[in-house]
């Protein structure tokens, strides 16, 4: 899918795209419409005779203007991201993140931040201008680090949330705080989880993570796996060092979904952990 920034402010152009366009419903609960090919989308026509104000042009994919849209209830067979992401290729998946990022971002966005007004949206849903002053707000995006800890050779630390079923472990994250730097919060968030200090904290990647609307900055660091675990902020229930085979283990049974009473559960597909997880199980 091509963004097609250009065309955003091009009223005549979204107009003229607007018939053979195509539209992304999605529900309050961020669930879509599937079939066995994939996504369903819905001809634009059949919502309105030009483009809905509270519609958001995604941009051009296919040679048409793909546009999604925030509705109350959808009927026949629905998944979410979380649930239907392994079956959607590179661009079916980019195309859902970025529109359940930009409708999350304007379901919390309909009043200014400045002077509480009410705002409505502009550049095809691109941002949202100010009903009292003209001030225009754009989508925000929280950035979070998440970190794979690793003592230098087979072991790596894995932790489960509260809120968590037992036996589910994944890497620690956390969000960046103002005026801080991506290396500065990896180190800062890991000491707050677990009580330890990190070092050769390294960049690997990263991956839109539309709950709502983050960006997960991927790290990996390394520690001490004999320092004395202590969870001093209350986000972690339990956290152990894991064995490279542990892992490896973990891995070809599943993920969190799989029916198995193991010690070790690890996130699906849907999350850069996995594919951190992956790589260092494999050595790299």
């Amino acid at each position: 899918m091509h963004r097609a920034e250009e065309l955003r402010k091009d009223s005549e152009a979204l107009r003229a795209g607007w018939p053979t366009a195509r539209v992304l419903e999605i529900d309050h609960r961020g669930q879509l419409r599937v079939d066995d090919s994939g996504i369903v989308y819905v001809s634009a026509t059949d919502i309105a005779a030009e483009p809905a104000l509270d519609a958001v042009f995604l941009g051009v994919h296919e040679g048409r203007h793909l546009w999604t849209k925030r509705v109350g209830v959808l009927t026949g067979k629905l998944a979410d991201l979380r649930t239907f992401a392994e079956f959607l290729d590179e661009t079916e998946l980019s195309i859902l993140t970025s529109a359940l990022a930009i409708l999350n971002w304007h379901a919390g966005a309909s009043f200014s931040a400045i002077d509480g007004a009410a705002t409505t949206p502009t550049s095809a849903g691109w941002s949202r201008t100010s009903t009292s002053n003209g001030h225009e707000e754009f989508p925000r995006t929280d950035p979070a680090v998440i970190c794979l800890v690793h003592d230098g050779g087979d072991r790596v630390l894995l932790a489960r949330a509260p809120a968590w079923p037992e036996r589910r472990f994944s890497v620690l994250a956390g969000f960046v705080e103002a005026g801080e730097s991506l290396e500065t919060c990896v180190a800062r968030e890991i000491k707050e989880e677990v009580g330890i200090s990190v070092s050769d904290i390294t960049y690997l990647g990263s991956q839109p993570w539309p709950f709502p609307r983050s960006i997960m900055l991927g790290f990996s660091a390394t520690a001490d796996p004999e320092a004395p675990l202590q969870f001093l902020d209350g986000e972690i229930a339990e956290a152990h060092w894991f064995d490279r085979a542990d892992v490896q283990s973990a891995l070809k049974l599943g993920d969190w979904a799989v029916d198995s009473d193991a010690r070790l559960l690890l996130p699906g597909s849907i999350s850069i952990a996995r594919g951190m997880l992956e790589a260092w199980a494999a050595g790299a």
